[in-house]
């Protein structure tokens, strides 16, 4: 992202923190101490306030108000002002967006990907999680729609950027997610690999399947997937709404592939959160 200095952002990594994961058993490993910044069954609350401390000081938003949101993968986005900047995560939704200074945006993730706006001209920023169903109903495009409607935002002043999320080497998906992307993309293939026409024409549909192949159930061939780029696609409609594919900058890192430094909730199932966060100083 852009250096602006009246900006604050960062994205988190896994090591460094206070908290300690459960191992395969699911108790608490005695050496490996992690950055989770989630409220996780496994982990105390002390311990993830104070990994968020850390995190917050190491960005330089110490003194900011952190917004964060019980994520529920949908388009829900709400704007934050600093009357209300203390609501905690009592909102519901995938996406933040505030013009006013002293709000620290955030929002997790352990494998969906965590998309930070800036609009460089006007001073007004947002936060979004972005998981397949996220994707799916645009919220990143949406976010910067309703930056527009808000704030007078152009989507050309924007810079984006995108953190690590689970790549397209390890994201596999079925029907259901091919389909809707389909229905919903005209260049949705282009962020597949796989069977994609198979799966998005429902030629390999479960309950039809069986009387196509002629064999006896539970002998039929294992369901056909792909796997999907969620940065891909996240790139392309931020860049579809208007934001200089210039200006859009991600990152590499898949959380799958990288165990050693981010966590991911498709690897381990038991795991931290990551956190990205912006706002204005």
């Amino acid at each position: 992202m852009a250096r602006l200095d009246w900006l604050v952002h960062g994205f988190s990594t896994r090591p460094g923190g206070t908290s300690r994961p459960p191992s395969s058993d699911g108790a608490p490993t005695k050496n490996d101490r992690v950055l989770n910044l989630g409220f996780t069954d496994w982990d105390a609350r002390a311990r993830v306030l104070e990994n968020r401390k850390k995190f917050f000081h190491a960005i330089g938003a110490d003194r900011m108000r952190a917004v964060t949101l019980r994520q529920i993968h949908s388009d829900a986005i709400y704007r934050v002002d600093s009357s209300d900047a203390g609501a905690g995560e009592a909102l519901q939704g995938d996406a933040l967006l505030t013009r006013d200074s002293g709000i620290l945006l955030a929002v997790q993730t352990a494998d969906c990907v965590p998309v930070l706006l800036a609009d460089t001209k006007r001073r007004a920023v947002a936060a979004i999680h972005s998981g397949w169903r996220g994707t799916l109903q645009r919220i990143a495009a949406k976010t910067l729609g309703r930056m527009q409607m808000e704030f007078g935002t152009r989507p050309e002043d924007v810079v984006a950027a995108l953190g690590p999320g689970i790549g397209r080497c390890c994201y596999e998906v079925g029907s259901e997610v091919a389909r809707g992307f389909d229905a919903q993309f005209a260049n949705a293939r282009e962020w597949f690999d796989g069977p994609f026409d198979a799966l998005a024409s429902g030629e390999n549909d479960p309950n039809w399947l069986p009387w196509l192949t002629m064999k006896p159930p539970g002998h039929q061939p294992p369901p056909l997937r792909v796997r999907l780029d969620l940065i891909a696609a996240n790139r392309a409609i931020l860049a579809g709404a208007g934001i200089p594919a210039e200006q859009i900058c991600s990152s590499d890192l898949c959380t799958s592939c990288r165990g050693d430094l981010l966590f991911s909730y498709r690897r381990e199932r038991s795991t931290g959160r990551l956190m990205a966060a912006i706002g204005i100083l």
